[in-house]
């Protein structure tokens, strides 16, 4: 069993969790590979380091690997994905935080969830991703050009509104006047989508969102839309340039710059374990969410 471990923290909340998954990977004999930045963080942190000195490190990955563990949140696996790509390794999430949508497993659970990974007890969720192209091209996007969650376009050093114009498929949507402009696939629904007012959607939906941000036109709603649809946007505004963003990657664009947003030609693999499911996360992010008020 090849495994791959990244994570971008070593604190008070991701201890116990990383020396649990590392104390069984040892147990199990599993050929581990930690991502070299995080190796050298726990290298640093860890007092009992020398226990994990048989694994080895990676700075990229191939297709010889069975998963790659992510410890951490959501925004965690968001940055994994650079590392897997289009190679098809599964991803299964560590969650050291807040309950997340896509990083699921609990402290407690870590053992067991190892456990039947290798006993092939589990299932496979496939999830879309966007992909983006410029004209003319930035070289910050077109080397990393794909988004789980959500691509989107904001203003910059300004406190005006941008004007988003925006086409399907080659044909004029509206020019929405606002901070921005988000469009999200499915696993990106209950990111920075929902918080704009945009839809949940369960990832094995066919579509994608597009949500205004704090949008002037009070007409201006969420829209959801075939995943086969390619996205034009071209955005104008009182400053010369404004922001883009790919997940957690942000890049600067000039103003009237052709963005080109569509579905990417491969998906990204993440583990569900037999007992868990995207609306029992579902059902337990809501009611957080209303134990967090009172």
């Amino acid at each position: 069993m090849k495994v791959a471990v990244f994570g971008r923290f070593y604190n008070e909340t991701t201890t116990t969790s990383v020396e649990r998954l590392f104390d069984y990977l040892l147990k199990k004999h599993a050929d581990a590979y930690i991502e070299t930045e995080f190796f050298n963080l726990i290298k640093k942190e860890a007092p009992n380091f020398d226990d994990y000195k048989s694994f080895k490190t990676f700075d990229t990955l191939d297709k010889s690997f069975d998963f790659l563990v992510s410890v951490g949140g959501d925004g965690t696996i968001l940055r994994a994905i650079i590392f897997v790509k289009d190679m098809d390794i599964p991803i299964i999430g560590i969650n050291t935080g807040r309950l997340g949508f896509l990083a699921t497993i609990q402290v407690n659970q870590i053992e067991k969830a190892i456990q039947n990974i290798i006993d092939g007890k589990y299932k496979i969720s496939e999830r879309s991703l966007l992909s983006v192209e410029t004209t003319p091209s930035n070289n910050e996007i077109s080397s990393l050009n794909f988004a789980l969650n959500e691509v989107a376009v904001s203003r910059k050093n300004t406190t005006s509104m941008i004007t988003v114009e925006t086409y399907l498929n080659g044909e004029y949507l509206t020019s929405y006047w606002s901070d921005g402009l988000i469009v999200s696939t499915p696993t990106g629904s209950t990111g920075y989508s929902l918080s704009c007012g945009g839809p949940v959607i369960t990832p094995d939906t066919n579509s994608f969102v597009l949500a205004p941000i704090a949008p002037h036109n009070l007409s201006a709603r969420p829209l959801i839309i075939p995943d086969s649809t390619e996205i034009q946007l071209k955005v104008e505004g009182r400053e010369e340039s404004h922001l883009i963003s790919l997940d957690s990657r942000i890049a600067t664009l000039e103003n009237g710059t052709i963005i080109k947003i569509k579905k990417a030609d491969f998906k990204i693999k993440m583990i569900d374990l037999l007992d868990e499911s995207f609306l029992d996360t579902l059902r337990k992010k809501l009611l957080w969410g209303e134990d967090k008020r009172n």
